[in-house]
């Protein structure tokens, strides 16, 4: 996971956030104290936001909160009632995070949001699991948390996701015959992503030779000329680096002065620093792009104008959003369009119900449909660095996989 708001002025974000939220709870003594704001009403639908707020995780925690807390301010209410948050701080432990589930499902609330880490949220899944309680993780990435639970939905997509989209995007947008990719050895990461590419470049080319080279490198290479010099006889229109972005331009600097002329694609690694930012000067930044979880152009949504405008006006339009915001966002923004679908009176089953029957929800980070996993089949944004920002080039929309 990443923290990436900033680009600049992520602390004074923070810090304007958690005055904010403090100042809007109530301070309870011994367990309420621990775990958040026990003043629930009946005449209320409440809503668990289930985050590490303290320890470890908690600068993470607090960007999802972030993203809920906005989307609450903004339609604080649904079938007439009012909406109320109630927060469950897991306090980035294992051991903590079945407590906090458990205080949640205890006030009764009709659907879980978070939390931040796949482990705390496989151990608060649990707890929900047994209390027939839905909830959406937002930035996990592990398929466990999901997979293994029907009462878990996420909103970003499992990493292999990406490799589809990029392979979309490189064969109906950039009309790409031949690919080669670069893999680091031994990580479970590139091994995922390359393999979810390469499958679907071959189907989409309908051609089991249209991989024309894979470089496996070592950990810690920063040379690649002899792999480049081969990728370069293989003719490879597309060079796929599902690394990070300091590796990128690495490569991509390097196949600048052997005279490739490949597009590099990689994935939302590249965006984890500055890196590419910073390299303006650099004349192979105008052949990278790469996979994002949240780049959506404001015209792709009526709700992402709206989040974008929110955004500016809560902590300035010059701080660019974190994805785990944005994410944040359309994770209360489902729970609410569930809640709407299931009806009154509100019961976590029929949420449940509701969540697993979304279908081309229009959110911030793309249009987002629930496979039989609970997982987003969604439409994935494609960037580029440019100007010293990473703007968005291509939306790859979800027509390439069925719901089951």
């Amino acid at each position: 996971m990443r923290l990436t708001v900033l680009k600049k002025g992520l602390a004074a974000v923070l810090a304007v956030f958690m005055c904010t939220a403090v100042s809007s709870c109530a301070v309870y003594d011994n367990f309420a104290d621990a775990f958040g704001d026990d003043s629930s009403s009946s005449d209320v639908i409440k809503i668990g936001v289930f985050e590490p707020l303290s320890g470890n995780d908690k600068e993470f925690g607090k960007l999802e909160q972030m993203g809920i807390e906005l989307a609450h301010s903004l339609y604080p209410d649904v079938l007439g009632t009012p909406i109320e948050l109630i927060t469950g701080d897991n306090r980035s432990d294992i051991g903590e995070a079945r407590t906090a589930a458990k205080y949640l499902t205890d006030r009764e609330v009709c659907v879980v949001l978070g939390s931040y880490r796949s482990t705390l949220s496989l151990a608060g899944g649990e707890v929900f699991s047994e209390s027939s309680v839905p909830a959406i993780s937002i930035t996990n990435a592990n398929p466990l948390v999901t997979n293994t639970n029907e009462y878990y939905f996420r909103v970003r997509y499992v990493d292999a996701f990406q490799g589809v989209a990029i392979a979309k995007y490189a064969v109906e947008e950039l009309q790409a015959k031949k690919t080669a990719i670069m893999r680091e050895i031994d990580n479970d990461y590139a091994t995922v992503l390359c393999r979810s590419f390469s499958e679907k470049f071959i189907a989409l080319t309908s051609n089991e030779d249209s991989v024309v080279y894979t470089a496996d490198y070592p950990a810690g290479t920063t040379d690649f000329t002899d792999e480049l010099i081969k990728i370069k006889e293989a003719e490879a229109a597309i060079i796929f680096v599902p690394a990070s972005a300091e590796t990128a331009l690495a490569v991509a600097e390097q196949a600048d002065k052997l005279g490739i002329s490949a597009m590099l694609l990689g994935t939302d690694l590249w965006e984890e620093s500055d890196v590419l930012l910073e390299a303006t000067s650099s004349a192979a930044l105008g052949r990278m792009a790469f996979s994002s979880d949240y780049g959506q152009n404001s015209e792709q949504s009526e709700l992402a104008k709206i989040f974008a405008q929110a955004y500016g006006e809560e902590f300035g339009f010059e701080v660019e959003p974190d994805h785990a915001v944005a994410l944040g966002f359309d994770a209360y923004m489902l729970a609410r369009d569930a809640i709407e679908r299931a009806g009154l009176p509100v019961e976590p089953e029929a949420v449940k119900t509701a969540l697993a029957a979304t279908k081309s929800f229009p959110g911030v980070s793309g249009n987002i449909t629930f496979d039989g996993n609970g997982d987003p089949i969604k439409s994935v944004s494609i960037m580029k660095p440019l100007d010293g920002k990473f703007v968005n080039i291509y939306i790859a929309e979800p027509n390439w996989a069925p719901v089951s």
